[in-house]
């Protein structure tokens, strides 16, 4: 069967109402081909100036949303900034995915620079050595909110990516590297930070959930705080392989903190100097058998620049973090004000008692839903979904039909690499009724 289905229509205003919503809902449209139409998008944020409408599509949502568009052939209605209505239906071009938005480096339109599409394979003499995508914004807006967005497809798509150029230790055809660039924001507010990416999501990702490597390089800082400026991070992955599934996992039994890794962006050594000495001290106190270490230490070469992150691991190796980004003017009690504010954080955090920080566990939902069997994630004493996983799992349950208990734990669709999960959907669809009938 092959008919195209009518869109998934999701209310842009359910529960956290922002981007979250919006992110979630296209990467499993990206990755299933199952069309959605989303209305008042963001209709839940605040207004950004007097007199201006609530919501829409901001840059860096449109980033993601153009993206996934090209890589995916979709048809779309309202991809323009500020709009308040989104349709996106990808469209399948078969099993290999060679049409999607691919081209080659080696033709003379790509030396050029004039070819179309997200992707641009790279070669090594004659040997394709990798593929290659840009995203580039004019603002600062969240370079990590648009790699949420578009890490689902890169890990999941089938990029017609089994090669017989790249094997595995057991000498089966492997994924074809991917390197993606985004211009844009590192450290930004309300959003997370490359550092908190790199230090908590991608390490959980990859060693509690399974998923490939991820290598993250800043090539440039980029801050919404003083004078606006643009970054550029370079995201180096290997999808999975043609056909696999995730399995699916749990996180429990967190265990006792035994490192502290303590992470300092700010002007001049003397308030870096500062901010170490109140961070170590308040460690110490509140956790006097604990290592701290400090992976990094950068001037930020501005007065208005000032971001702190503080990440506990455990001896079961989870990671939890709470970072700030002083979005002031900094003076003499800037360092003892940010690191207070990041160590109570932290603190009130570590006494619920779950494996994921609040901010952690909204990203694990769309695994959750694409993983074969039930994932369990621990949720700790007392401790309530955050509004954001709340959307999250909403979104997920709207696009895929998947149901979470009470404690947050799902069984997912058992999402296979490079298949047609909308044509299974529609068969699905059809036995039931079929079941129907002869009943």
């Amino acid at each position: 069967m092959s008919s195209q289905p009518q869109p998934i229509f999701l209310d842009g205003a359910t529960l956290e109402g922002g981007g979250q919503l919006l992110r979630v809902a296209l990467s499993l449209s990206a990755l299933t081909y199952l069309p959605i139409h989303i209305w008042d998008i963001r209709a839940n944020r605040a207004r950004p100036k007097p007199n201006q409408p609530t919501g829409g599509l901001k840059p860096a949502h449109l980033a993601a949303v153009e993206w996934l568009a090209n890589a995916t052939n979709a048809e779309t209605q309202g991809m323009f900034k500020g709009s308040s209505k989104l349709l996106f239906a990808p469209l399948y071009r078969g099993p290999s995915g060679a049409s999607s938005g691919v081209r080659d480096q080696s033709s003379s339109q790509a030396k050029n620079g004039l070819a179309a599409g997200v992707w641009q394979n790279v070669y090594d003499g004659d040997t394709l050595s990798r593929r290659d995508s840009h995203i580039r914004l004019n603002s600062p807006g969240s370079v990590c909110l648009i790699l949420q967005a578009i890490l689902p497809y890169l890990l999941f798509h089938s990029l017609d990516n089994a090669s017989t150029a790249f094997q595995d230790r057991e000498g089966r055809a492997a994924s074809i590297p991917l390197r993606v660039t985004i211009e844009g924001g590192t450290n930004v507010s309300k959003s997370p930070s490359v550092e908190y990416f790199s230090q908590v999501l991608i390490p959980l990702l990859v060693e509690k959930i399974g998923i490939p490597e991820i290598a993250t390089t800043i090539i440039k800082r980029g801050w919404s705080s003083g004078r606006a400026d643009v970054g550029v991070v370079q995201y180096d992955l290997m999808p999975f392989t043609h056909g696999s599934k995730l399995s699916k996992f749990e996180l429990s039994n967190r265990g006792e903190v035994t490192r502290m890794n303590v992470s300092i962006l700010a002007p001049g050594s003397a308030v870096r100097n500062s901010l170490r000495k109140k961070v170590t001290q308040r460690l110490l106190a509140s956790y006097p058998d604990t290592n701290i270490l400090y992976p990094i230490d950068e001037d930020t070469g501005s007065g208005a620049r000032l971001y702190l992150l503080i990440v506990a691991e455990t001896c079961n190796g989870y990671r939890l973090g709470q970072d700030c980004l002083w979005g002031r003017k900094i003076n003499s009690a800037t360092p003892d004000s940010v690191a207070e504010t990041v160590i109570r954080a932290l603190e009130r955090e570590l006494d619920k008692g779950r494996c994921v920080d609040e901010y952690m566990q909204d990203q694990l939902v769309v695994f959750q839903a694409l993983a074969e069997g039930t994932s369990k994630v621990e949720s700790g004493k007392n401790a309530r979904a955050t509004l954001h996983t709340q959307t999250a799992r909403w979104v997920s349950a709207q696009v895929l039909g998947l149901t979470f208990d009470e404690q947050g734990n799902c069984s997912g669709c058992g999402f296979k690499v490079g298949e047609n999960y909308m044509e299974r959907r529609l068969d699905e669809a059809v036995a039931d009724l079929e079941k129907v009938r002869i009943a």
